[in-house]
This record gives structure tokens, C-alpha cells and sequence, in this order.
């Protein structure tokens, strides 16, 4: 059964060292299915992490791929926690589908890069401009779970600070004019991004409102994130409209997209750069 709240790392790197152990042992999906008397799609779930980790038959996988005890039992001991669920799964009423993969990548990520074409992007937003955001992208939820996904996007921003992890986001001047909320969440929002420059593992970018195209110009929000695990590769999330996202792990897609915000990156201001905004005259 697929984990209700997505994978946690350790689940995925144990499940892609079950994955490379079969590969080396010259055993194929059908071979390894036989071995648990089901189906070769049962092992392409257990290998994608798309189930849960099974004691029994992560031994059979392993007595059938010939691996020694020492290799072997430093993996089921890491079943335990490999199959306990992760901090965001009482969270995921407020999440959506795609949110599940994203988020258990991201609470383990060294880097995480990202870019919104129109709006703050949402790892530096202040609880009420998600707030304002959540009530006009979200008409239909209720309060309630509208302030759970404001509280979400909290635990997230402080997980990240208090592991260190360094996230370097860029985003256009035309951010910083489009109004949401009120006056007041807006003056909130900027005050933030003014002192991010003094925050440790934190870079911001601006595209001022003059510059010529670049790179990421009228490209969807993008978020590039960076697990330290060889076991884990750097994934690229792609959002479309209608509150969906592409999650791609191709290594050739996620360096196209890399290669993109690094172009835009090299084209902005110099991060700490004053910010590109004029308040309006009373």
C-alpha cells in the first residue's frame, strides 16, 4: 500500500538500495516477483518506494539476491524507521496530492531553489500574506483547513531554518507591486524580504521591473530541490495551473531547468541589492 502522506527519505534510499542490489545480483523484476509468489509489479512499487517496506519480504528480496548477512542486516534494522511516517503526514488534509512527494523530499534537502513568476514564492511568505493567498486561490476550503495550510507553510519555513538548509529563491520587482491582502500585509511581506539579506543560508534575487527577458520569463513556479544522498536525485517541480504540479526526477530534465534559473540568476541584481520598490504616494 502507497505510504498516505509519501515517502520519507530513508523509505527511499532503502528502496533504491533494494533496487541497485537486484541489479548487481543479475536477478530480473520477474525473477525477484517470483521469489514473493506475486507480481513484477509488486517489486517496481517496492523499489520506487510507492510501498510500504515489508519485513518478510525485504528478507526473501535479499536471500534471493544473495547478499551477505552484513550487508543485509543493516537494511532490516533500518526498516523501522524507513516505514514510520513523516512529521508533515498530520498535516496532509492540507495538502494537495503532489504536496505528499514535494514536502518529504524537501524536509531533507541541502538545497532547495525557487522561482515564481508573479507572486513572493511561498517558502518566504509571511503567515498573512499566505493567509490572503490561501482565501483567494482556496474559495471553497473552509477557515479551518485555509489556516491549516497557512500553519503547514510555517512548519515547512521553520524545519528548513532549523536544519540548515540553504534556500535561494528568485523572484520579479512585479511581486512586490501586486497587492495581496491589504496595505499592510504587503508592507509586512516587503519588510521580511529586506532583512532576508542578514538571514544565514538564505539568498534572495530580484528582477527589477526594466530588465529585458531572461531565462525563467513567463515560466510556471519552479522549485529545485537537492537531497545529499547519492541514493536521491536532485528533483525539479514544475506547477500548473489548477493547484497541480510536475514532480521530474529525469536527470537530464532537472539540469534543462537548472541551467534555466542559473541563467536567470547570473542576469539579476546581485543578491542583498536594495529592493526595486517605490510605496505609493499618499
Amino acid at each position: 500500500m502507497r505510504p498516505r502522506s509519501g515517502p520519507t527519505v530513508e523509505h527511499r534510499v532503502l528502496a533504491a538500495r533494494l533496487r541497485t542490489l537486484r541489479e548487481r545480483a543479475g536477478v530480473s523484476l520477474h525473477a525477484a516477483a517470483r521469489a514473493l509468489d506475486a507480481h513484477p509489479a509488486t517489486v517496481r512499487r517496492i523499489e520506487r518506494a510507492e510501498t510500504g517496506l515489508d519485513a518478510r519480504q525485504v528478507r526473501t528480496l535479499l536471500d534471493r539476491y544473495g547478499v551477505p548477512a552484513a550487508e543485509a542486516e543493516p537494511i532490516m534494522t533500518g526498516l523501522g524507521a524507513a516505514n514510520l511516517p513523516g512529521w508533515w503526514h498530520e498535516w496532509r488534509d492540507a495538502m494537495e496530492p503532489w504536496q505528499q512527494e514535494v514536502i518529504g523530499i524537501e524536509s531533507s534537502a541541502s538545497l532547495v531553489r525557487t522561482w515564481h513568476p508573479a507572486l513572493v514564492p511561498e517558502l518566504l511568505r509571511t503567515p498573512a500574506y499566505a493567509a490572503a493567498l490561501c482565501r483567494t486561490r482556496y474559495p471553497a476550503d473552509t477557515p479551518a483547513r485555509r489556516d491549516r495550510r497557512v500553519e503547514l507553510l510555517g512548519q515547512r519555513q521553520r524545519r528548513l531554518a532549523e536544519r540548515g538548509a540553504t534556500l535561494w529563491a528568485l523572484l520579479p520587482a512585479a511581486a512586490l507591486h501586486t497587492r495581496v491582502g491589504d496595505a499592510g500585509v504587503m508592507a509586512e511581506q516587503r519588510a521580511m524580504l529586506a532583512e532576508a539579506a542578514d538571514r544565514p543560508h538564505l539568498t534572495v534575487q530580484i528582477v527589477p521591473l526594466d530588465a529585458p527577458p531572461h531565462p525563467m520569463t513567463a515560466v510556471p513556479p519552479l522549485h529545485l530541490l537537492r537531497v545529499p544522498v547519492p541514493e536521491v536525485g536532485d528533483r525539479a517541480v514544475l506547477e500548473t495551473p489548477g493547484g497541480r504540479a510536475d514532480v521530474v526526477d529525469d536527470p537530464g530534465t532537472v539540469m534543462e531547468h537548472r541551467i534555466r534559473l542559473d541563467g536567470a540568476c547570473a542576469a539579476a541584481p546581485h543578491p542583498g541589492a536594495p529592493l526595486p520598490y517605490d510605496p505609493p504616494a499618499p
